[in-house]
């Protein structure tokens, strides 16, 4: 399996904007992979935060929604990440992950990224 690859962690105060990015070029829609972003903090389980399909939909958790966006350039597979308004709740590692469309369950990984954000 191709490798799933994020970066643009990093440290913010609350309020703050920080983008991620994630090269997903093992995954085109074409292929009917869906995207999706992921974060787990220290002592919760990892969840998700915002998914993409095949086609561009997206759906976002409710924590998020109205300051994350989420978006794909589907010709380079670069998924990306938009975090605006971040709050101190929204520190945790992020990570991208992939699944065939069908599944619902996400098979492939990246490593993750810090996001830190301070009040």
């Amino acid at each position: 399996q191709a490798p799933l690859k994020e970066s643009g962690g990093g440290s913010v105060q609350a309020g703050g904007s920080l983008r991620l990015t994630c090269f997903a070029s093992g995954y085109p829609g074409s292929w009917n992979y869906c995207l999706g972003w992921f974060r787990q903090s220290e002592g919760s389980d990892r969840t998700e935060v915002a998914g993409i399909d095949n086609a561009g939909r997206t759906t976002y958790a409710r924590s998020v929604k109205g300051r994350f966006t989420i978006s794909k350039d589907f010709p380079k597979n670069i998924l990306y990440l938009q975090m605006n308004n971040l709050k101190p709740e929204d520190s945790a590692i992020y990570s991208c992950a992939a699944r065939r469309c069908g599944n619902t369950e996400y098979s492939v990984w990246g490593q993750g990224t810090q996001v830190t954000v301070s009040s």
